[in-house]
C-alpha cells in the first residue's frame, strides 16, 4: 500500500506537479503571479483554508486586480483597503475578517524580518525544518500549511532544501482520510500519520503528501468513493466506512 502511494508521489515530483496537474488555478496569469512574485505565493498560502484549491490559489491574482498592487508597505498599512478588497462581492474568501488581517500581518512581518523579500524565508540550502518553522510563525499559516508550502516549493518550484528526511505530509482532511481508509494508520492523529509517512518513505516522508491529497479529493471521497478508479484501488483494503472526525479545513 505504502509503496504504491510513494510511487505516485514520485511521479508527481518528477512531473513538477503544481496542485492539479501543471496548474494551481486553471488561469495562466494567476499561476504566473504565484511563480514570479514570491510574496504572492506566500499570500496564496494564507488563502489555502476552507475553500476549493483553485479558488484559493487564485486569491493573490484577484486581490491584485481589486487593489491594483501587492505592495507590502501598503498591504501592511492600508488594512481597511485590504479588507474591502477581500469582502467586495463576490468575496474572495469565506474568512472575510481574518484573512485580510493575516495578509496585512504577513506583509508587516516580511518587511520587518525579511527585508520585503519572501525568498529569504526559503533560501537555497536552508533546512526543511527551519523553513517550516519560519512559515509556521506567520499568522494564518501554522504547521499544516507550512508543511504543504515546503512541499510545493521543493516539488514544483525547485527550491533546493536540506533535510528532506525531516519533511512531512500535511495533516489535511484529504490526507487523513486516505491514510485511514488504506490502513496505513489505525488512528486519526497527527503523530500516527506522520509516523506512517516516515515509515513508507524515510528518505523523504513528504513524498506522499500531494499523492494522498489528490486521491482524497478525486476518488477517496467522503461519500461514494470511486475505489475502482483509484490509484490504490487494487491494493487498498477499502475501509470506506471510516472517515475523519470533526471539521478539517480543506487544503486549497
Amino acid at each position: 500500500m505504502g509503496e504504491q502511494l510513494v510511487r505516485y508521489g514520485r511521479e508527481l515530483q518528477a512531473s513538477g506537479a503544481a496542485q492539479v496537474g501543471s496548474s494551481f488555478t486553471g488561469d495562466a496569469d494567476a499561476d504566473e503571479l504565484l511563480a514570479s512574485v514570491p510574496e504572492a505565493f506566500l499570500i496564496g498560502v494564507l488563502f489555502t483554508q476552507g475553500i476549493p484549491a483553485e479558488r484559493a490559489w487564485a486569491g493573490p491574482w484577484l486581490l491584485l486586480q481589486r487593489l491594483g498592487h501587492l505592495e507590502l508597505e501598503r498591504l501592511a498599512a492600508e488594512r481597511d483597503s485590504v479588507a474591502a478588497a477581500v469582502q467586495q462581492p463576490p468575496m474572495l474568501h469565506r474568512f472575510k475578517n481574518t484573512l485580510p488581517a493575516w495578509i496585512s500581518s504577513a506583509a508587516r512581518r516580511l518587511i520587518d524580518e525579511y527585508g520585503g523579500d519572501a525568498t529569504r524565508i526559503w533560501p537555497a540550502d536552508a533546512h526543511v525544518l527551519d523553513v517550516t518553522g519560519r512559515l509556521a510563525a506567520f499568522d494564518g499559516i501554522g504547521r499544516k500549511k507550512a508543511v504543504m508550502a515546503v512541499e510545493i516549493l521543493t516539488r514544483h518550484y525547485g527550491v533546493q532544501l536540506r533535510g528532506q528526511e525531516c519533511g512531512q505530509v500535511a495533516y489535511d482532511v484529504q490526507v487523513r482520510r486516505v491514510f485511514l481508509r488504506s490502513g496505513l494508520v489505525a488512528r486519526d492523529t497527527l503523530e500516527e500519520i506522520e509516523r506512517a509517512a516516515a515509515r513508507i518513505c524515510p528518505e523523504a516522508p513528504g513524498t506522499s503528501d500531494l499523492a494522498a491529497w489528490l486521491i482524497g479529493r478525486e476518488t477517496c471521497r467522503p461519500r461514494r468513493p470511486l475505489c475502482d478508479s483509484c490509484r490504490l484501488g487494487t491494493v487498498c483494503p477499502r475501509r470506506i466506512g471510516i472517515d475523519v472526525q470533526g471539521v478539517g479545513a480543506r487544503r486549497a
